[in-house]
């Protein structure tokens, strides 16, 4: 499952809100805030998001701070199966592992706790938006560094125009919704 009708496409992107300039100028930012505010569509995504998890045999879900975590507690409470958490540096109380990345606007690190998964743990990997790729390439590798293996990556949105796919070639992709512009 790796993408949706364009009936149902085109409703949730109707649902998201497009703020140019934010948080940078030239950045187009798609606004997720009014889809969760639609909570049938919400728990629809939920539920298309839950069965690529399903098909991907996931043993537990892990998440990017911060817009991840929405759809990663989520997804981790309809499957019952284990949330993980990937923060930003300095944000979790236990040893971690960390990875640097660079994002379109910036740097960023991320962290994940060393005792997180056990070995040979089947995880899927979950955030709002695929854009160049380097969040969910760091996340993989901290998964990777913590004994898990990435059965897949799953996005509410994908931005195609700056091919963050090329980026996670060997992992199996899942994106609701893709734009075509930034």
């Amino acid at each position: 499952m790796n993408h949706v009708s364009s009936e149902l496409e085109d409703l949730l992107k109707k649902k998201i809100r497009s703020i140019p300039d934010f948080p940078k100028k030239g950045i187009l930012f798609r606004d997720i805030t009014t889809l969760l505010q639609d909570g049938p569509l919400f728990s629809r995504v939920i539920d298309l998001l839950a069965e690529y998890c399903r098909q991907k045999k996931a043993g537990a879900i892990v998440a990017v701070e911060s817009r991840g975590f929405i759809f990663g507690g989520a997804l981790a409470d309809r499957l019952k199966i284990p949330f993980l958490p990937v923060r930003k540096e300095g944000k979790l109380p236990a040893a971690t592992v960390k990875v640097n990345y660079c994002l379109e606007y910036g740097e960023e690190c991320i962290e994940m706790h060393i005792d997180a998964l056990g070995q040979d743990k089947d995880v899927v990997i979950v955030d709002d938006l695929l854009a160049t790729g380097g969040t969910a390439v760091a996340a993989a590798e901290l998964v990777e560094k913590c004994g898990g293996k990435v059965k897949g990556i799953a996005f509410l949105i994908e931005l195609t125009i700056l091919k963050g796919r090329e980026k996670l070639q060997k992992y199996d992709l899942c994106s609701l919704i893709k734009y075509d512009d930034i």
